[in-house]
C-alpha cells in the first residue's frame, strides 16, 4: 500500500506516513486525525507520548520534537509541538502585558491586578494538564486561534 499524498510505500498498519507524516487510511476508516494503530520507528516514543511531552517544558520541548527525527515527520507530533510553542509565546506575552498594566495602574487597582497573576497561573496550569492528557489519549484538541495556526503549519 502506498501513501496517497507522497506515494511512498507504507509500513503495514501505520497510522501515519513515515515520509510525509500525514495520516493514512490503512485502518480501513476515514483516515481522520488520531485514528488507527500507533506506529513507532525504532526506539522512538509512540506518537501520543511524544505529543504529550511536547507540552512538558513549553517551547523548549516543542522545538525539540519539531526538529528531531522521526518526530518532525509525524503530523500528530508536529501539531502538538507547534501548539505548545505558540501557547508558550502567548503565555509569556500575557504575563508581560499584565506586568506592564501593573506598572501603569495606580493605588487600589494595583492590588486587584496582582490578584490576576495567580488566577492566570492556575488557568495556564490547568490548560497545560488538559492538553497533555488529550495528546496522550490521541484526542484532537485545538485551541481556538493557536490550534488553527498550528494545524496549518503542521
Amino acid at each position: 500500500m502506498q501513501c496517497e499524498y507522497c506515494g511512498v510505500d507504507l509500513i503495514s498498519g501505520a497510522a501515519f506516513c513515515a515520509s510525509c507524516g500525514r495520516p493514512t487510511r490503512s485502518d480501513g476508516g476515514s483516515g481522520t486525525y488520531g485514528t488507527g494503530p500507533v506506529a513507532t520507528v525504532g526506539n522512538a516514543l509512540q506518537a501520543n507520548v511524544a505529543g504529550s511531552l511536547c507540552y512538558l517544558l513549553g517551547f523548549l520541548t516543542g522545538i525539540f520534537f519539531l526538529v528531531t527525527d522521526p518526530y518532525k515527520r509525524d503530523h500528530f507530533v508536529r501539531f502538538h509541538a507547534l501548539q505548545a510553542i505558540f501557547l508558550s509565546v502567548v503565555c509569556v506575552a500575557a504575563f508581560f502585558i499584565l506586568f506592564i498594566v501593573l506598572e501603569v495602574v495606580p493605588g487600589f487597582l494595583r492590588h486587584m491586578v496582582w490578584l490576576l497573576y495567580p488566577v492566570l497561573g492556575v488557568g495556564i496550569f490547568l490548560l497545560w494538564l488538559v492538553l497533555m492528557h488529550k495528546a496522550r489519549k490521541r484526542e484532537p484538541f485545538h485551541l481556538p486561534v493557536i490550534g488553527d495556526l498550528a494545524a496549518r503549519q503542521a
